[in-house]
């Protein structure tokens, strides 16, 4: 874990991408992937991107564990073994974006090119009545998920 941590600290990423950029890149370049870092529970009970409409299928690798948080030290080879391509563009995921900067700057760290953390995640940031998916991120944006 404090390999991974370490790897996090030192690495720079290809930047933030807003849903809507993150989503024009993933309909136009065949080889940029989705790749969705939270944990199980958030994908059964949140939601998933739907990319079906262009032909693709989002990767799920968890950043953390649930219920402990703890750090999936098998980040790297769990992702090199959805995404072995280390050349296509890799669009990070997560429910409000801080722990799609931490997977994007490993994975820059890990030799992929062009890793890119997606601004606000899924939900986003709160509203004024403590709701997400409004405000920002991917649900607000109104792109493609569907309810597990």
């Amino acid at each position: 874990m404090n390999h991974v941590r370490a790897i996090v600290e030192s690495a720079p990423y290809a930047g933030d991408a807003t849903p809507q950029q993150a989503w024009d890149a993933l309909s136009t370049n065949p080889k940029a992937q989705l790749i969705d870092v939270r944990t199980q529970p958030e994908w059964l009970f949140a939601g998933v991107p739907d990319l079906s409409s262009i032909g693709k299928k989002a990767r799920y690798v968890s950043w953390k564990f649930y219920p402990t948080y703890e750090l999936n030290a098998d980040f790297i080879a769990q992702l090199r073994s959805e995404v072995s391509d280390s050349t296509a563009p890799l669009y990070f995921l997560c429910k409000t974006g801080g722990r799609s900067l931490d997977a994007a700057i490993a994975a820059t760290k890990a030799g992929y090119a062009e890793c890119y953390n997606i601004e606000g995640g899924l939900e986003g940031e709160s509203n004024e009545y403590r709701q997400r998916g409004q405000v920002t991120g991917w649900k607000a944006a109104k792109l493609p998920w569907e309810q597990a």
